[in-house]
């Protein structure tokens, strides 16, 4: 896939240097990452190498210990937060919300960055709000309460009120978490619908290698903190790479589909029939 044309003002997300960590334990060391402006990016790698942390930093939630996140070549520690808010939007792995909000609330929230003593609500605000519930398929829920809908719906609201802040750079933590494999497809084709149409640079954390290989311009591979490959699915998927950052054997073929590359795990039952005290193991998706 060939990512949109760059706007010319596309603003840069950048890590020099960094170091993240939390309670003076460090996950991240002097890590170097330069966003792609207007591509899709795609970061993995096995659990606790440091991905929600490094979007954390990159979205201003965490402060470096040392080194600095920049956007459009600023400190973005130094930027107001209304201002970062105007060009960063976050879906995080967990988000919280007020009791009893109900979900038309929830997405309006998105607009809030662009509100200001000049700029107040308007028919514009109203039509962005109504596009991203249809683009995510909850414009039916305007009017239920956020708790007492299913996991799958709430992310779904999440991701609304998300596309609802219009940014220009959007971040977002494992998105697909708790929707079956149509709408993960439906989401992950929406961001890449919004990239491609909008010029939005996108930087997701995912765990399913396929659908990371599939979806990414750019893939960012992690282990303990580091960056291991950093570059286009086809370069950065082989079996070396995936063997180093996930312990894993696993055969690197063509995905039938689009061409990218498709991870197969070689399990401990290859070449054998399990025999009936041996569990067959399947492993497809390979979700890391």
């Amino acid at each position: 896939m060939t990512p949109s044309a760059t706007p010319e003002n596309a603003p840069e997300l950048r890590a020099e240097g960094v170091s993240l960590g939390y309670d003076q334990s460090r996950i991240i060391e002097n890590l170097d990452l330069e966003v792609i402006p207007g591509a899709i990016t795609v970061i993995v790698g096995a659990n606790a190498s440091g991905k929600s942390t490094l979007l954390k930093g990159l979205a201003r939630l965490l402060k470096p210990d040392a080194g600095q996140v920049t956007l459009g070549g600023r400190n973005i520690a130094a930027l107001s937060g209304k201002k970062v808010a105007t060009v960063v939007g976050l879906l995080p792995q967990q988000p919280v919300a007020p009791d009893g909000i109900t979900v038309a609330d929830l997405v309006g929230r998105g607009r809030y960055p662009h509100q200001g003593w000049f700029r107040q609500w308007s028919s514009t605000d109203d039509e962005i709000v109504a596009t991203a519930m249809a683009a995510t398929n909850t414009d039916q829920l305007v009017t239920r309460r956020l708790e007492d809908l299913s996991g799958g719906q709430r992310q779904r609201v999440w991701i609304a009120m998300a596309l609802a802040q219009d940014p220009e750079i959007l971040l977002l933590d494992e998105p697909t978490t708790f929707l079956d494999v149509t709408h993960q497809i439906e989401v992950l084709d929406l961001l890449l619908e919004r990239n491609r149409e909008c010029g939005t640079t996108v930087v997701m954390v995912l765990h399913d290698l396929n659908l990371a290989a599939r979806y990414a311009d750019h893939l960012v591979v992690m282990r303990a903190g580091r960056i291991v490959a950093n570059g286009a699915p086809a370069e950065t998927l082989t079996a070396e790479i995936v063997r180093e950052a996930f312990d894993l054997e696993a055969l690197i073929t063509p995905d039938p589909v689009c061409g990218s590359p498709l991870v197969v795990p070689i399990g401990r039952f290859h070449g054998r029939a399990p025999t009936p005290q041996s569990p067959v193991i399947r492993h497809n998706p390979v979700i890391i």
